[in-house]
This record gives C-alpha cells, structure tokens and sequence, in this order.
C-alpha cells in the first residue's frame, strides 16, 4: 500500500515537472524584443541620451534606486560602461559597442546575477518629416532557465513593457 502511494505521489510531483520541461525545451534559443516610439525631437536631439551612458540613466525604465553605479570608459560612445549592482537590480554591465551619430548606438548588456547572461541592445534612430523613430530593440540567447521562466511569463510582453515606458520617458525629456 505504501509503494503504491509513494509512486502516486511521485506521479503527481514529476508529471508536471516534465512537461513543463518539455515545454520549455521547445522554446526558441534565442529572443528578439522590440518597440518603437515616434519623439517629436531631431535625431541629434535625441542621440545624445543615448549614447551618453549617465544621461541614459535619466530616462531608463531599469534604474532602481538600490543601485551602485560605476561609470568608466569614455562619457560616451564606443567603450563607455556602466556597471551596477543591487540586492533588486542584480548585477550587469551595459557597454556601448558601436556608435554611429545620430543613428545608431549598440550596446552589449551583460548579466552576472541573478543568472549570466549577455544580450545585443540596439538603437536606431530614423528621421520622419519633424520627428524621429526611436526603436530600441534586443536580442539574446534564451538559456534553459530563461526557457523555463517563458511558460509562465511572456518575456516579449514583460521587457517590451519596460521598453515602452523607457521611451515614453526619452519622448518626455527631449520633447521639452
């Protein structure tokens, strides 16, 4: 009676486990998010707070305010570095890559806690008659954890809303 209660119990914890993992390794292995905001500013208005690392900071949805923060590099363009920590935040280092004014910045975002990870970060900037799309995109690989977390959260929706009120916050600041 014992054996036959402790395979049940066995059942019930495994079954679910497996298959969630079996849904988690038919995920993609890679990620892509990306959104899009129209700032009635020129794109060399706006570039600047990008490429900037410290101005970047200003605006950015990711900023808590637990964080160190540790600039090194250039103030700003190619080889400018933002490191920070927080018991909240984690621990990563944002580096711009490439910087092409007043169109481009790509920048590689690298994550040391709460799991390692490293992700492209792209800007682009497109003039439209008095305005300028701003699109911030990224790209990255999608380990077995973050796989894992995918069956219950949507990380297309939970970054792009992150993405969308950080450019809502760049629209505000260079629209003034």
């Amino acid at each position: 009676m014992l054996k036959k209660i402790a395979i049940a119990l066995a059942a019930v914890i495994l079954v679910p486990i497996a298959t969630i993992l079996l849904i988690a390794m038919s995920k993609p292995n890679t990620f892509y998010v990306e959104r899009s905001a129209r700032i009635q500013a020129t794109p060399e208005k706006i570039f600047p707070m990008i490429n900037n690392l410290q101005r970047f900071t200003t605006w950015s949805p990711f900023e808590i305010k637990d964080m160190q923060r540790t600039f090194s590099g250039p103030e700003s363009g190619e080889g400018a570095t933002y490191d920070w920590e927080g018991e909240e935040a984690g621990k990563g280092r944002l580096e711009i890559t490439e910087s092409s004014p007043p169109d481009k910045v790509v920048m590689s975002l690298s994550f040391v806690r709460p799991f390692e990870t490293r992700n492209e970060v792209e800007f682009t900037l497109k003039p439209e008659g008095d305005a300028t799309l701003v699109t911030w995109s990224m790209r990255g690989p999608m380990v077995l954890a973050s796989k894992v977390v995918s069956v219950f959260i949507d990380i297309n929706e939970m970054i792009g809303n992150d993405y969308e009120r950080g450019l809502q916050n760049l629209k505000k600041l260079s629209e003034t």
